[in-house]
């Protein structure tokens, strides 16, 4: 029942907008398919019965004047066109040559270009498909009822009749091609979207590093696969980074930003993750390393900064940080880690800043 409720509460758009480009090439290219089949179809009838039917005659300048106007008509005032055109093809083929020729099976194609219309509401979807059977069962009804008109030679009935199916496979094929690409285009598109939402989502957009949510979420990861490993954090931020930012002014205190997040990138090889927590504050998760040598690593990160030059819009100037490390211990919650780390951090500040406190 939840599949019927679904298909009913589709919303349509307006039946005025713009015409899919997939959906309309295949209507255009089921159309032209149609009018070199009437074509043929109308040859080899002239040839058989030795004068021009003015009624095959007409249809196929319907379907030719069809043809030039999809492209300036709505998607549904264009299926609608088409679907008449069909019908009334396949009403008078089977009256005239009876129902072996298979000219009703044209009838299918329409169904799959109904359904593929997005401009088409459910409920017009389901009225075509049941007329479209009321319509195929009155035909051959009338067929059993009824003699065909003309009796044709039975090559020129083979001829018809293979006209008539490579035709409708033809229409097949085109809308199966037309509308599978499509729909895999799509899907290939939202998913590379939904993939550079989810790394817009896991960036700080400022330092290209990953942001504080993306860092807990790498944590969650690494402790529940490695729950018995040991690991440490670090929360490190700019000393003065205000006086920074005063002085000199908020695009040298990007620019600041931006210098340290790459020095970090570029030293962290293997030997630890780094993130943006937040304002001037960057956090380290270092994977398998004791207290001490987390020391270690940060204070070399430390001195790093420490000698990095700075130059803004010819502006000289150095920075330093001051970090807290924590490891972990094995029963406290990581809450109370990164309380710790942050303590530790506020520790070395008061002390006199460009410290690592461990």
């Amino acid at each position: 029942m939840s599949f019927i409720r679904d298909y009913f509460s589709q919303k349509v758009p307006a039946a005025g907008g713009k015409v899919p480009t997939y959906y309309r090439k295949a209507l255009e290219n089921n159309q032209l398919l149609l009018c070199v089949c009437f074509f043929i179809n109308l040859c080899l009838i002239t040839w058989t019965v030795k004068s021009l039917l003015w009624y095959p005659a007409v249809v196929l300048a319907a379907a030719v004047l069809c043809l030039l106007k999809l492209r300036k008509i709505n998607a549904r005032a264009s299926l609608r066109l088409h679907t008449a055109i069909i019908c009334m093809w396949c009403g008078w083929y089977v009256n005239a040559f009876g129902w072996s020729l298979g000219s009703q099976h044209m009838l299918l194609s329409v169904l799959v270009l109904v359904f593929f219309n997005v401009y088409e509401p459910p409920w017009s979807r389901i009225l075509y498909f049941v007329m479209l059977i009321v319509y195929r069962m009155a035909l051959f009804a009338w067929s059993l009822d009824h003699a065909a008109q003309y009796i044709t030679e039975r090559w020129v009935s083979i001829a018809l009749q293979s006209v008539n199916s490579v035709t409708l496979f033809l229409m097949m094929g085109i809308c199966y091609i037309r509308f599978s690409t499509s729909i895999q285009d799509s899907e290939r598109e939202l998913l590379l979207n939904n993939q550079l939402l989810s790394r817009k989502a896991e960036t700080d957009p400022l330092t290209q590093l990953p942001n504080r949510l993306a860092m807990l979420e790498y944590m969650e990861t690494y402790l529940k696969a490695s729950s018995e490993e040991q690991f440490c954090v670090a929360i490190a931020d700019i000393d003065l980074f205000k006086k920074i930012n005063d002085t000199y002014g908020h695009n040298c205190g990007d620019y600041t930003l931006k210098m340290l997040a790459d020095l970090f990138r570029a030293k962290a090889g293997d030997q630890y993750q780094v993130c943006r927590w937040g304002g001037e504050e960057f956090f380290f998760f270092l994977p398998g390393k004791n207290l001490d040598e987390a020391g270690v690593e940060m204070n070399d990160l430390r001195m790093a900064v420490s000698r990095m030059p700075l130059n803004f819009e010819g502006i000289e100037f150095s920075i330093t940080i001051t970090a807290g490390v924590e490891e972990n211990d094995f029963h406290s919650t990581m809450d109370d880690i990164l309380e710790i780390a942050d303590r530790k951090l506020y520790r070395g500040k008061a002390n006199g800043r460009n410290q690592v406190v461990i």
